[in-house]
């Protein structure tokens, strides 16, 4: 199935080197994927016949926390760019 829209979130890891003390954060792009029928991350798939709303909170210059309502919760996935053309994107298929 063909991807409508792409938008990249980042997940902050946290790696904690016991020898030396030492705690690294490693940040990771990743994205979300919109298909006609969907909507998949990184870790997860949800149908969109489970997905209620999305949402976004503005933090600083174009980034913040965008929020995706489902059957089974509220997940959260921070942004550096609007997410404007996904939620778009996500409007105009539901």
């Amino acid at each position: 199935m063909k991807i409508i829209a792409s938008q990249p979130y980042w997940k902050v890891l946290r790696e904690v080197d016991t020898m030396e003390l030492v705690q690294k954060y490693i940040e990771q792009e990743r994205h979300l994927l919109l298909y006609g029928d969907k909507i998949v991350t990184h870790h997860r798939e949800f149908p969109l016949e489970n997905v209620h709303d999305i949402s976004f909170r503005a933090f600083g210059v174009g980034g913040g926390t965008l929020y995706l309502h489902t059957n089974t919760g509220l997940y959260s996935y921070q942004v550096k760019t609007s997410p404007e053309n996904f939620i778009n994107a996500y409007l105009s298929i539901k």
